[in-house]
């Protein structure tokens, strides 16, 4: 391929790229400072946590739904409507400024996210073809991986600089340029025709190993992900660890898994990689929270952030892959907004998981995560694949 091929290429998939850094940013940059901005209201903790939790149940129930319209409507239409639905959101919190509808508008948010998410993976498979998915799915969860990392400061700065409505207003902005990118710069992906499939349909396809396995993987990587993200600060603030470094610790996990996750999606299109080495990835994070299940030393913590990392940038570009790969190609968008639900499931089920058994310490926390994500590591292991190949990609990792 020439030079001017593949920077033609790259310009086709960078603004795709950018929806996954808008779904991020837009989540975390509000997710982060909201708890500081109920309760500046004298909200209850219940009315927090159902605004909080609004937007990804929003995702959660309508991703499958927008994943069929987009095979039926294009991915490129679907995406482009999804961000601007987000944009027009944002911006009319923005404008509106009603605190009493800050609900109402993140579950317009969740909603117009679940639209333009698997839009974009599934533009992210169609344009990487056989021989560039996992590059493009690695570059695609490292742009998420940024709006992760840059989300919680960047909101935090922006609320400090003009308030809650200024958040909304950038979210709108930054939402409606990926817009016009996607616009100009993504080619048409016109729908292949298929005869309409009915929801029975849709719970064969799901129940088949080909599409729990990776699903399993993602929803176990994005488990490990928002539990490291969620109580690796807990415990460094209950070792008096100040918020510099206990943010320094998440800011490393984050960093770590966006900038592996291209190298892991380069590797997978060279053939390098076995197929056990998603499984070894899950392995790397559950060693991670055994470590820090025993051990709770700032390094401790440290060493656990650069696993969980390195373990999620292996489990997300080859789980989205594999994904890809096994799904129908004309019904790409409701597969792939259906395995999002398993990471929406993983994003709640993770915190839940180690607050659950945190109850009896913060390490029997940590030691159940670290359990469940050996089981998912076994369950998610290929056919032909042992436990010797999981542990010797895990060494790999």
């Amino acid at each position: 391929m020439s030079t001017s091929e593949e920077a033609a290429r790259r310009r086709q998939v960078l603004p795709v790229y950018g929806a996954g850094f808008v779904t991020a940013f837009g989540a975390h940059a509000v997710a982060a400072n909201l708890g500081a901005y109920a309760l500046g209201r004298h909200d209850s903790l219940l009315e927090l946590g159902l605004i909080l939790g609004v937007y990804d149940a929003a995702e959660v129930v309508l991703k499958p739904v927008f994943g069929a319209v987009v095979d039926r409507r294009g991915a490129k239409k679907v995406m482009v409507g999804g961000l601007v639905a987000f944009g027009l959101a944002s911006a009319a919190f923005a404008i509106g400024g009603d605190p009493n509808l800050l609900g109402a508008a993140r579950l317009a948010q969740g909603a117009a996210a679940a639209a333009f998410s698997p839009a974009a993976g599934a533009a992210v498979a169609t344009l990487g073809g056989k021989k560039r998915t996992g590059r493009l799915f690695g570059g695609y969860g490292g742009a998420k991986g940024i709006g992760y990392l840059l989300g919680p400061v960047a909101g935090g700065a922006l609320v400090v600089a003009g308030g809650y409505r200024l958040l909304f207003a950038v979210l709108g902005a930054v939402a409606l340029v990926a817009a016009l990118a996607v616009v100009r710069l993504v080619p048409e992906m016109a729908p292949l025709r298929r005869p309409r499939s009915g929801l029975g349909q849709l719970v064969r396809r799901i129940r088949q190993p080909t599409f729990l396995q990776p699903v399993l993987l993602l929803g176990a990587g994005t488990a490990a992900l928002s539990a490291g993200v969620g109580f690796l600060p807990v415990l460094g603030y209950r070792h008096h660890l100040d918020p510099v470094a206990t943010g320094a610790i998440v800011s490393l996990l984050a960093a770590t898994a966006a900038l592996l996750q291209p190298w892991a999606g380069r590797r997978l299109d060279r053939g390098e990689l076995h197929p056990a080495f998603a499984a070894g990835g899950l392995l790397v994070c559950a060693g991670g929270f055994g470590l820090v299940a025993g051990l709770s030393s700032p390094l401790a913590m440290a060493i656990t952030a650069i696993a969980i990392g390195a373990g999620v940038a292996a489990v997300t570009p080859l789980g989205f892959a594999r994904l890809a790969a096994t799904a129908p190609a004309d019904q790409l968008g409701q597969t792939m907004g259906a395995g999002e639900v398993g990471r929406e499931l993983g994003d709640a089920g993770g915190p839940a998981l180690v607050g659950a058994f945190g109850t009896f310490g913060l390490g029997a926390g940590f030691a159940a995560i670290a359990a469940a994500l050996l089981a998912c590591a076994a369950l998610a292991l290929p056919r032909g694949a042992s436990p010797k190949d999981a542990l010797a990609e895990a060494s790999a990792t």
